[in-house]
């Protein structure tokens, strides 16, 4: 009879492997269990414990996610129902440059897709993301008319759609959620590099020198009075609207002013632009801006890419080790050439405030001329005339 019982008691049940890796509940029929061959008995599970732990995970979970839609947003965040995207202005390396059209404004919308290039490391990734915060973060609070105007970004762009060179069905595609962008007003003018390399050859009339240099020495000076280092001061980073107004642009390794100098280090910027401290991984501070600035000026006047014979390290050594710095031309006015002087100083603390250069430049007359002489206009002493160049 206790055979055939035990033979009932089994016919009855219904066995299942647990695995491994053991089965832990706290329902009633479970035991914590460990070992190879694990097995427990269904008529033994109380299935009613069970549905209310269901239940109760399912509704956590609803409600985690239902405040997250309801998380509000950030004043910079947009509405990607919004953004239509046109066509390629630019690539980069982690990025690429759209006109778009945003709420009926027309955009630019720089879209960075970390890690999409397949080798980039979740080092690289987590460091450019925290870069493209640190962008916004900076941009959206700022106010000038010698300032880019910040319209927004999305941390996420899962939503948007991008139109395609070989456009398929539908000609868009969507990028992963782990992409970000950053939407700016649209200036038509370009970069003033672009602009530079057009006047290479006639060069340009010395008041429109004074005006371009003029619109980034105030659009710096509001920078550092907002305690804001732009650390990439070059003219690829700067643009033209329809009316030639210089806009200062591209963020992306902006930072606020550290108390102290000695947590601003390491090579951040263009070489060619970047000032002997940054270059020596020493501490620095705006007046870095400075110096960058003095070589946007000598660029402005001359209508030249400094330093065009020298390879990057060469230029990175000789401007630390020699002094070097762009040859003036004889044709330059002293005034102008004076500043350019100051702001490329070797001595960082010799350097003079955005704010004192704005003052300089706004005191240069250019009702007599000194631009830059075209090389075919160039002759005699042609440079010791009065009034010189466009």
């Amino acid at each position: 009879m206790e055979s055939k019982g035990k033979q009932g008691e089994g016919a009855d049940a219904v066995v299942t492997r647990a695995g491994e890796t053991g089965l832990h509940s706290k329902s009633k029929g479970f035991r914590s269990l460990s070992g190879k061959d694990l097995f427990f008995r269904a008529d033994k599970i109380d299935l009613k414990n069970l549905d209310m732990q269901l239940e109760k995970s399912l509704s956590k979970a609803w409600s985690k996610d239902k405040s997250a839609a309801q998380r509000p947003r950030e004043d910079w965040e947009i509405d990607l129902s919004k953004l239509n995207l046109r066509y390629v202005v630019a690539r980069g390396t982690y990025g690429t440059v759209y006109r778009g059209n945003y709420d009926n404004q027309d955009v630019a919308v720089k879209v960075l897709d970390w890690g999409g290039d397949g080798f980039s490391s979740d080092s690289e990734t987590a460091a450019l993301r925290a870069s493209f915060q640190q962008e916004v973060a900076v941009w959206h609070k700022l106010d000038h008319p010698n300032v880019t105007k910040f319209v927004g970004a999305s941390m996420g762009t899962s939503e948007l759609r991008i139109p395609q060179a070989n456009p398929s069905s539908n000609g868009l595609n969507s990028l992963p959620s782990r992409a970000c962008c950053v939407v700016v007003e649209y200036l038509p003018g370009g970069t003033l590099k672009q602009f530079l390399i057009k006047n290479r050859r006639r060069k340009l009339a010395y008041k429109i020198v004074i005006q371009l240099a003029l619109d980034l020495s105030r659009g710096l000076s509001y920078l550092h009075s907002k305690k804001i280092v732009h650390r990439d001061v070059k003219t690829e980073n700067m643009l033209l609207d329809i009316g030639r107004t210089l806009k200062i642009a591209d963020f992306g390794v902006a930072r606020v002013e550290a108390q102290n100098p000695q947590e601003m280090t390491g090579e951040t910027g263009t070489l060619g632009y970047m000032a002997p401290e940054v270059l020596e991984g020493k501490p620095y501070n705006r007046s870095c801006d400075v110096y960058s600035f003095g070589i946007c000026l000598w660029e402005i006047y001359c209508c030249d890419m400094p330093y065009p014979d020298l390879t990057f390290s060469e230029v990175s050594s000789a401007v630390v080790r020699q002094n070097l710095r762009p040859e003036i031309p004889r044709c330059c006015p002293s005034a102008l050439a004076s500043i350019m002087k100051k702001c490329w100083d070797a001595n960082a603390d010799k350097r003079p405030e955005m704010a004192d250069v704005v003052r300089l430049l706004e005191a240069i007359d250019t009702s007599k001329g000194g631009g830059m002489i075209p090389e075919d206009q160039m002759g005699g002493c042609f440079c010791f005339y009065p009034t010189r160049g466009p």
